[in-house]
């Protein structure tokens, strides 16, 4: 199979991508202040309800072809990992809600210089991924201006209310319509809980990947985390289910997850500029590159908790140029990451640190 190398041309900047971007941020940066009012507590902007932090190893593959071979996945070498996961929203909603989660991962001992300025000679990698959706509804910089200021909408409204529009999508998005809530991509709302840990999680849009251009995502892979694939979860189980149901699996089990990269073939098909627009998996599917091993433990201590939450940072720019974001929203996400970082630590008066060794994450 032909797969399309990586150059700078296969980015293409948008029209007044510049000025989109800072006010995709300033409505960003105007929901951390109101979550910050709300919580005296500064969260991220996004993802800012975690639900649980593990510590694991990322195994990357031996015999990898060449195309695969790439970046971080060069060689059969074992990276420390920290993993949070959390819910989409930017603010710390009841679980009952249903909403799209994240894992982001934090790999640790990557050599090499990465993008961020100041940020060069960390020796982390991070990952951003999210379940439920194969593609991001808003796939264009205008698209997603429009789409956030709908979801900023939908956050000032009372939970409950949230939760009554949230679950009409299931079926049928007249009610929106007829709250005077018109919007595409209500779909991306039409969402059931079901267990975290059997999800998979994607980047949802594009990476370099070395010398070629990809998308990656994890996917569950030992049986215990397998099963949990679908599973549905009971609205009565409480407003923090998600962080139990975590805490509760690690205490007895541990679990594998895959990492696997699709890797772009043509740019018509399989656009960087357009995250709305899926890469077809008949052309290119997914292959499996590395493994996560997470073993039993604590996956919400207090201790963890704080680390994760208020000390450490994930963000798909910090990162070596190898496996650099692609595309007018990545090119977002970064001022956006870094903009609410800064105000997080800030507030909470907190330094910002990249451990250097697992052994800095607590128990």
């Amino acid at each position: 199979m032909a797969y399309l190398r990586y150059s700078p041309e296969v980015e293409v900047k948008q029209p007044d991508e510049d000025e989109l971007i800072d006010k995709i941020v300033g409505v960003m940066s105007a929901a951390n202040r109101q979550v910050f009012d709300k919580h005296r507590h500064a969260t991220r902007d996004a993802h800012s309800k975690s639900h649980g932090m593990v510590i694991g190893r990322l195994d990357v593959y031996d015999n990898l072809p060449e195309h695969l071979a790439q970046g971080l996945f060069l060689r059969p070498v074992q990276y420390p990992v920290v993993i949070r996961l959390s819910s989409a929203p930017f603010d710390i909603a009841d679980d009952r809600i249903p909403a799209p989660h994240g894992m982001a991962i934090k790999v640790i001992g990557v050599p090499g210089k990465k993008i961020l300025p100041g940020r060069e000679d960390e020796v982390t990698q991070d990952f951003a991924l999210e379940s439920d959706l194969k593609v991001l509804p808003f796939g264009t910089l205008e698209s997603y201006w429009h789409q956030i200021q709908f979801f900023e909408k939908l956050g000032q409204k009372p939970p409950v209310v949230q939760e009554v529009l949230e679950s009409a999508t299931r079926g049928s998005n007249k009610v929106l319509h007829f709250l005077g809530i018109d919007n595409p991509v209500v779909d991306s709302l039409a969402l059931r809980n079901e267990h975290i840990l059997g999800k998979t999680f994607s980047s949802l849009a594009a990476i370099r990947y070395g010398d070629y251009v990809a998308k990656i995502c994890v996917a569950p892979l030992s049986r215990e985390v397998q099963a949990l694939t679908g599973k549905p979860v009971e609205a009565a189980d409480g407003p923090s289910f998600y962080r139990d149901q975590v805490v509760a699996f690690f205490q007895e089990s541990s679990a594998e997850y895959e990492v696997r990269a699709q890797l772009c073939t043509d740019l018509e098909r399989m656009p960087v500029e357009n995250a709305s627009i899926p890469w077809p998996e008949d052309e290119s599917p997914y292959l499996p590159v590395a493994r996560i091993v997470i073993p039993k433990q604590d996956a919400y201590s207090p201790e963890r908790r704080t680390y994760v939450d208020d000390v450490l940072t994930f963000n798909p720019w910090h990162t070596i140029p190898e496996h650099r974001p692609l595309g007018a929203l990545m090119r977002a996400r970064n001022k956006a990451y870094e903009t609410s970082t800064a105000f997080r630590h800030k507030m909470n008066a907190v330094k910002r640190a990249e451990p250097r060794d697992i052994r800095e994450v607590p128990d």
